[in-house]
């Protein structure tokens, strides 16, 4: 059964389905509802978590052998698998199938993955799993939706922003919830419910290494090959999450191609940036990017992202960073070598 984000404290009130297929491009809803389930569920003795990553050549009978094992720690558990952009396969299909043929009501599933297009909603196994569960997808917020969503958070949080101060912080996060939900908590820290202005706000921002991150995006997009190099080497050295960069870098490529791809099949500037919600402070930007970068690069951008996604999650990488230098001069003129420092199998 579809639920959606803002429907599911009232599902998981109403009480606990066997299966949850939270999935959708958007980490921090992601994340955010994968923590109310497994939060509401320790409530109910749920309180050992599993967790899987799929990847290829996974073994899918040591899930369907942990779903129907009792545990040793606890008698009620919780397994998370992680799906990513990974397919179930014939094998995955039926071990999932069988999962929901045999319900075993001391265990809960959680998938989660990036978006349920129609090909996997009409799989077997998805429809197996959604007939018992809760589907609940995660889409990227945008516009006024944003808005709303980010003064429900103010409120959960008792923060006092006022409207200038909340349309900048939106600017300058560039709509990621993840690092504008961060910036709210440390707000709470600073000034707990006082009323918070834009220039209390720009404050905050400009003594905040982490804030390179959309200062990346920035240079990223004029193709500051210096700026570049200097920003992700500050990244590592203030110990900033690995996946958060590459996640900014990713969001950054895959709305080039798109723009890119767009303008080539006739449309124009204006209906790009339209389409892909791009902040009139930041059209300038995406131009200058889409007018230097051909579209050949940005292809093969995509692909050397692949590559580190897989190879960071596999533990192939050796040094993440210098990667993804790499992948950041492939911004700047054409570099298609592979990426380096791989751990031989």
């Amino acid at each position: 059964m579809r639920c959606y984000v803002n429907q599911l404290k009232t599902q998981l009130n109403k009480g606990l389905n066997p299966f949850y297929l939270v999935m959708g491009e958007e980490p921090f809803q992601v994340q955010s509802c994968t923590d109310d389930i497994r939060n509401n569920a320790k409530k109910q003795g749920f309180d050992e978590v599993l967790k899987f990553s799929i990847l290829p050549q996974f073994d899918w009978n040591e899930i369907t052998q942990e779903y129907n094992s009792l545990s040793l720690f606890s008698d009620k558990r919780i397994i998370e698998i992680e799906l990513g952009d990974q397919k179930a396969g014939k094998t995955g299909s039926n071990a999932l199938k069988s999962l929901a043929q045999h319900i075993n009501p001391d265990c809960i599933v959680i998938i989660k993955g990036n978006k349920a297009g129609q090909d996997v909603q009409r799989s077997a196994w998805f429809k197996a799993l959604d007939k018992g569960g809760l589907f609940i997808p995660c889409y990227e917020i945008i516009a006024n939706h944003l808005n709303t969503w980010l003064n429900q958070q103010c409120q959960n949080l008792s923060l006092d922003l006022d409207q200038q101060a909340k349309q900048f912080l939106l600017e300058s996060t560039q709509g990621n919830l993840l690092a504008t939900h961060q910036e709210l908590e440390k707000l709470v820290l600073l000034y707990g419910s006082n009323a918070i202005t834009k220039e209390h706000l720009i404050s905050v921002l400009r003594n905040q290494s982490k804030f390179d991150i959309f200062d990346l995006s920035d240079a990223l997009l004029n193709g500051n090959l210096k700026l570049i190099i200097d920003i992700i080497s500050n990244l590592k050295n203030n110990h900033n999450e690995v996946a958060s960069v590459s996640w900014a870098i990713t969001r950054d490529a895959q709305q080039l191609f798109e723009m890119s791809n767009a303008m080539q099949s006739g449309e124009n500037i204006n209906q790009v940036f339209k389409a892909h919600n791009v902040w009139k402070n930041k059209q300038a930007l995406y131009q200058n990017a889409l007018n230097r970068i051909p579209f050949s690069q940005l292809k093969h951008i995509l692909v050397l992202l692949a590559h580190f996604d897989t190879g960071f999650k596999s533990g192939t990488l050796v040094s993440p960073w210098q990667a993804l230098a790499h992948i950041g001069i492939s911004f700047t003129q054409a570099f298609n070598a592979p990426l380096p420092i791989y751990k031989e199998d």
